[in-house]
């Protein structure tokens, strides 16, 4: 079964699966001129060609859509490019952060953040997608301060943030929290900043105390949401991207991760694969909410979906599990 799976990944058309596959399931450094090579393949493959073709004027060209326009705006160009492993410091990537943070800190909008009942209200994996791709692609400048800042401000008791508007709304949600925290974390590692750190330490809370996926008052799995896997995830928060962010946080071998672990072991195909349960795009030219110009492989009950497949594996490894 590992020889089946490791030939399929590591003979991928995606250099950016090769690469995952290269350095989560086996574990090689980064930092190897083959590596490196292989990240100079993501730059240039297909895919992200496809994702930047609206920018690929670089700094000379104004991005053509809302920051945050579903999925080819570029709060989402960048934070897809991060997940294939796109390579740090490309400043062509300049004026697609520039417009994201600029819509993110003008000064009007955040003047519009309510204060209900003690809590603000905030859609929180905006603020943490910025921070996290800025630390990822190399795109750092002052700016993330504001950010960190915001995102320490808006936290709510639990630990979490949440931008329900119901006054009785008292629980950090899943899909907002799960961002922000990977975000927080990062930081603190980058900046030694002990504020993001016991933030994110607060923030991983908020999952572990429901074991990723279940309620804390009867063990039921919150949402049938959470057990539907997809790539990207984009905001949607699942129990592979809930492992995933416990992993970057160094809390993996936390007991209360292993029903979570014990569940995605549970989804292996028989070759060594996972499939994708659900997808959140649709592949269209047209201008309309939710379009991709990339389609990222199979959704299926019996097909694998390499994305899905390299995700998985890498983090069963982490876990001791493979």
């Amino acid at each position: 079964m590992e020889d089946t799976i490791a030939n399929i990944l590591a003979g991928s058309l995606e250099p950016s699966v090769r690469y995952l596959y290269q350095r989560d399931v086996l574990g090689i450094d980064s930092q190897k001129p083959e590596m490196k090579a292989l990240q100079g393949e993501i730059k240039e493959c297909e895919k992200a060609r496809k994702l930047l073709a609206e920018y690929n004027e670089g700094l000379i060209r104004k991005p053509p859509r809302h920051a945050y326009s579903k999925w080819r705006g570029s709060f989402w160009i960048l934070l897809q490019l991060t997940e294939m492993g796109y390579p740090p410091g490309d400043e062509r990537l300049v004026p697609l952060r520039d417009q994201v943070l600029d819509w993110l800190l003008d000064g009007e909008r955040l003047k519009k953040v309510p204060l209900i009942n003690g809590r603000y209200r905030r859609c929180a994996c905006q603020e943490g997608t910025a921070v996290l791709t800025m630390i990822k692609l190399g795109l750092i400048d002052q700016r993330i301060e504001q950010l960190v800042d915001l995102l320490l401000k808006w936290q709510w008791p639990d630990g979490g943030w949440n931008c329900d508007k119901k006054p009785l709304a008292s629980h950090a949600s899943f899909h907002e929290t799960w961002l922000p925290l990977r975000a927080m974390y990062a930081y603190s590692q980058f900046s030694g900043d002990t504020r993001a750190r016991e933030c994110a330490e607060r923030a991983a809370e908020v999952f572990l105390s429901r074991r990723l996926f279940k309620r804390i008052s009867t063990g039921e799995i919150i949402s049938s949401h959470f057990t539907q896997l997809a790539f990207p995830a984009y905001w949607h928060y699942d129990i592979l991207v809930g492992i995933l962010t416990m992993n970057e946080v160094g809390r993996l071998d936390d007991p209360r991760c292993r029903e979570a672990l014990d569940w995605l072991e549970s989804k292996q195909l028989p070759h060594g694969g996972f499939t994708a349960d659900i997808k959140y795009y649709r592949v269209t030219e047209a201008e309309t909410s939710g379009a991709s110009p990339v389609a990222w492989g199979p959704v299926s009950k019996t097909r694998m979906n390499e994305f899905v497949s390299i995700k998985a594996l890498g983090l069963l490894k982490q876990a001791g599990r493979l």
